[in-house]
């Protein structure tokens, strides 16, 4: 439905935004592909642009009434710099109930199909792409802000996607930058799980944005996460999260050799240790569905909060290439193997729909712009699946003062 047709049977309303709806393990990805503020600049440019002047385009599609406080979203950017230069098919930013993220690979898997599937109305690039007819796939090389992944995206022969097979991207080159690291927690950071204790270890790992990982055991709920108690879970991560933040010592755990911009902690990403190795008959077949041709040596269950304490529904992709590098920084992955990441949603569903994650090289990276020692990382194969749910043409009469903005309940004490 055009703008035209929109405004003719609604009467006077704003210009149509578009959107196309995904999930990936049950985790929303909102594509906004027209409808967009006019903005140029490099990728990086736009997202700051789109924070300081367009954040109201966030939060309308966002929160409540047209989405809820865990919608996520990823607006079209057709034209970047390294689009321009053809080191690019598409641009993207990601958006969520608190701003814009660096890296998601939830909705990396979930681009991957549309911009297959789109037309060139859509998608003006989308003759470009590179088809291989030895493995029946097509590759998309996505600019988002914290660099380039290459998407590989299994095809039918009428050139659409195969939604029976896995999708993969190759993250950008992700690192551990402290392992076994004691956070210390100030009296007003502690939670009452930690039952006195004045400190809990975690590591911290870049996989396109910052996690900080840490056992479910070690957050102070011994039965993991079986039964995850998500209040006390979500109580527990917010506090260590601004203890991290408060705290100049655990500056360095959070810094991105390259660009200050990436340089923040994004998610807290709760893991439960009854990871299984490769003798548990249940890993040499995976449920319902078999994503990698490697060997999967284990598997291990997540619960993340990333943002403004948004639970997310997938393993989390981001987390994922941050989690084999921390494996590999640990020496307990090799080259070859890959490994199961459930989320609580999946792990319910016997497995279905969880991520598989192996790294496929090695790379090298300057520590920080004032010295001359290297850290070495990887570049992380992710494979998930993704599905479409819907299409949506949204959109805001002139008189509608509360539906203008985004809402959420859980924040209107703090409303500016």
């Amino acid at each position: 439905m055009n703008g035209a047709t929109i405004q003719g049977l609604f009467g006077n309303v704003s210009p149509p935004i578009n959107c196309v709806e995904m999930h990936t393990t049950g985790e929303p990805t909102r594509i906004i592909w027209s409808g967009v503020p006019e903005i140029h600049g490099t990728l990086l440019e736009q997202r700051s642009k789109f924070k300081d002047k367009f954040d109201h385009f966030r939060r309308l599609l966002m929160l409540e009434p047209r989405g809820h406080w865990d919608m996520y979203g990823a607006i079209l950017r057709p034209e970047t710099e390294l689009v321009d230069a053809g080191e690019a098919d598409m641009g993207v930013l990601f958006m969520h109930n608190e701003g814009f993220s660096t890296m998601c690979g939830h909705a990396t898997i979930a681009l991957g199909r549309f911009l297959v599937d789109a037309d060139e109305t859509m998608f003006p690039r989308r003759k470009l792409l590179k088809h291989d007819s030895e493995t029946q796939s097509t590759t998309v090389r996505l600019h988002v802000p914290c660099g380039v992944v290459k998407i590989t995206v299994p095809t039918l022969p009428t050139g659409k996607s195969d939604p029976s097979r896995a999708v993969s991207f190759i993250s950008v080159p992700s690192f551990a930058t402290a392992i076994n690291i004691t956070i210390p927690l100030d009296e007003k950071y502690r939670w009452p799980e930690l039952e006195g204790r004045t400190s809990v270890v975690a590591d911290f790992s870049y996989g396109g944005a910052f996690y900080c990982i840490i056992s479910a055991e070690e957050l102070g709920f011994p039965k993991g996460l079986s039964e995850a108690d998500f209040a006390g879970m979500d109580r527990a991560t917010k506090c260590l999260k601004d203890a991290v933040n408060a705290s100049p010592s655990l500056a360095y755990c959070v810094q991105h050799p390259d660009t200050k911009e990436l340089g923040f902690l994004y998610s807290v990403m709760i893991v439960d240790h009854d990871a299984k190795r490769k003798n548990d008959a249940t890993l040499n077949t995976p449920p319902r569905s078999s994503l990698t041709s490697e060997a999967v040596v284990g598997e291990e269950t997540g619960l993340c909060f990333f943002a403004n304490q948004q639970i997310d529904r997938s393993p989390t992709g981001g987390c994922v290439a941050a989690r084999i590098a921390l494996s590999y920084a640990k020496g307990t992955l090799s080259k070859g193997e890959s490994w199961m990441y459930h989320s609580i949603l999946s792990r319910a569903y016997d497995g279905l729909h969880g991520f598989a994650g192996s790294y496929v090289e090695e790379v090298d990276l300057q520590a920080d712009a004032y010295s001359e020692q290297r850290i070495t990382g990887v570049r992380v194969r992710v494979e998930g699946q993704a599905y479409y749910t819907g299409c949506y043409s949204f959109f805001v009469e002139e008189e509608d003062g509360l539906g203008a903005d985004g809402f959420s309940l859980k924040n209107l004490n703090r409303r500016e």
